[in-house]
Order: C-alpha cells, then structure tokens, then sequence
C-alpha cells in the first residue's frame, strides 16, 4: 500500500514541477491542489514522449533469488552494494524508479529502467551483486508509462535530506 501511495505522490510531484509556469489552482475538499495545464512541446521531446505524453520503459520485478541463505553480515553487505549499484544506475540515468515492497513476499521491490531494450535492462540486472549473489532474482517486462518520470530522481534529489 505504502509502495502505491509513493507511485502515485511521485507522479504527482512530477506533474507539479514540468512546467512550474503553468500551475492554476484547484479546489479540493481537504486541500488546494496545483495543476498543470498546457501541452509543452519542448518538454514533450526533451522527455522523447510520444503524443500522449507517454514513452515505453522497462519494468523489473525483483524477485526473491534462489540463493537466501546469507548469514546476517553477508545480507547486510549484499544490501549496502544493492543500494549503492540502484545509485549508480539513477546517475546515469538508466534506472527512474526504484524501491522495495513493504511486506515479505517473493516479488521484493520494482526498478523502472529507461533504456530501449530489454537486454540493455538484463545486462544493467547483472551488474547488481545481490542478483550476481543469487538473493535476488529479475523479471523484465516492457512497460508504457508517463513520460514524466524521467524528472523523478532530479525531483526527489530536492526533496531527500539523506542517502542510503
């Protein structure tokens, strides 16, 4: 539910900040909520969306990997090289979104990629030593999403007070 409730304030935010120009004022019961409003067709391309404002990704399931069996030490260095590697892939560029799911279930967290191909997702996969060590597992899927969430790790730079 967590994970959701993230997605979807992400989404938000993103929307918020494209065109920070074009916000109007909307009355909600709780709050006032901005809205964005007006097609950017400069922001469109340099986001390389297509007419709906949406552009294809790749979608990651993290899955719980054959091999679990670390002592606690070892999981935890696992986890520490883990978080360091979904770094380097956002400076980069590739990876827009990442993030575990809150309860203990065989799909343990998502990464959305922006790269063309699904090869180019396995092989970035690979380079994560919790799925080098067998902890974790990949299943790569196309996806079509808004294009906006390539803004979301600049966003969330603003906003973040510290790393993991």
């Amino acid at each position: 539910m967590k994970s959701k409730l993230f997605f979807i304030l992400s989404i938000l935010v993103i929307l918020m900040y494209c065109s920070p120009d074009k916000h109007q004022e909307k009355e909600t019961d709780r709050e006032r909520v901005p809205v964005v409003t007006g097609y950017n067709e400069e922001l469109a391309q340099e986001l390389s969306a297509d007419k709906y404002g949406m552009k294809t990704y790749v979608f990651a399931f993290l899955k719980a990997g054959p091999n679990r069996s670390q002592d606690s030490t070892t999981a935890a260095q696992l986890q520490a090289a883990h978080l360091k590697n979904i770094q380097r892939m956002a400076d980069k560029g590739k990876l827009v979104l990442a993030g575990p799911f809150m309860d203990s279930g065989e799909i343990r967290g998502i990464y959305i990629f922006d790269v063309p191909t699904l090869e180019e997702a396995r092989q970035l996969t690979e380079t994560d030593p919790a799925i080098q060590a067998g902890r974790l597992a990949m299943e790569l899927r196309p996806w079509y999403g808004s294009a906006a969430l390539v803004k979301l790790n600049q966003i969330h730079e603003s906003i973040a007070k510290e790393k993991f």
